[in-house]
């Protein structure tokens, strides 16, 4: 199989990229989450499914392999990857692609598609956080039942400061322990996730996920520019992801795009439900082919 890996530069930035598959078949760009991951999982996760596509792994700028930025708020806002992407899209001379994000990688293939309809083909988005208010509640009633409470007994309201209620409820549990609550089915799923990511070989870059947060990150909620959004969609998401379930539902609901729940899978579906995951995804990207 064809591989070009090589760290590209964009203007002020460069980007670490793996080019694979045929270069003449359809071409896809892999958006990964975070912010300040890598694609090293997915392509772990779903690089078997996407074989005959040419499927672009991308690091996004500051983030997994990709060189390392400044902490300065300039270099990580949602129109900066977006630059990146059409940059990218020119170097390599493809005249359209699709979009594939995950997690927080659905925010820059949201944007892009926005503002290049004439060049996104369509976009598949996994597990896809847009509403970050919402998110916010999510992990503060996490926290409350990982302090004993019965969620039945938790009612709470979207914040007017989400930035308030993340800092009350990661006072007296790790943020870590309250995203692993949510994103993972079972502590089996979250074991296979920590070794893959451990398989890596890097250590996460911190930068752009504080700069995005001093961004205001945590107020952002695109869901009113969605309608927005032309190139047709299709949202996958496992209804075991505290994360991103049942909100996903919106993002397929506002576009009249197409929605895959799958049934037992957390926020790494390749992980809880493989096959389900493949069957939905190659069905998502059938009209490229």
């Amino acid at each position: 199989m064809r591989e070009a890996i090589d760290v590209i530069e964009l203007g002020e930035v460069e980007v670490y990229l793996e080019d694979v598959g045929p270069e003449e078949a359809p071409a896809i760009v892999v958006l990964h989450g975070g912010p300040g991951g890598s694609s090293y999982p997915l392509r772990e996760g779903i690089g078997e499914e996407l074989e005959a596509f040419r499927v672009l792994y991308l690091d996004q700028r500051g983030s997994g392999r990709s060189p390392e930025l400044p902490a300065e708020t300039r270099l990580f806002t949602v129109d900066a990857l977006v630059e990146d992407l059409e940059a990218l899209r020119e170097h390599l001379e493809i005249d359209s692609w699709a979009l594939l994000g995950h997690g927080f990688g659905a925010i820059p293939a949201l944007e892009y598609a926005r503002q290049f309809p004439q060049t996104a083909q369509s976009l598949v988005l996994i597990n896809p956080w847009t509403n970050f208010p919402w998110l916010s509640k999510q992990l503060y009633r996490a926290s409350l039942e990982l302090r004993g409470m019965s969620a039945a007994d938790i009612e709470v309201e979207t914040p007017d400061d989400p930035t308030a209620l993340l800092n009350e409820a990661f006072a007296s549990v790790e943020p870590k322990a309250v995203f692993d609550h949510l994103m993972f089915p079972s502590a089996h799923s979250r074991m296979e996730y920590e070794w893959t990511v451990e398989g890596e070989g890097i250590v996460g870059a911190h930068s752009p996920g504080q700069m995005f947060v001093r961004n205001g990150l945590w107020r952002l909620d695109y869901t009113p520019y969605l309608v927005q959004v032309r190139p047709p969609l299709t949202v996958i998401v496992g209804d075991r992801d505290g994360t991103a379930y049942p909100e996903a539902q919106t993002a397929a609901d506002l576009t009249g795009g197409g929605l895959e729940v799958l049934a037992g899978a957390g926020h790494y579906p390749w992980i809880d439900e493989p096959y389900a995951l493949a069957e939905a995804l190659l069905g998502s990207l059938e009209e490229l082919e």
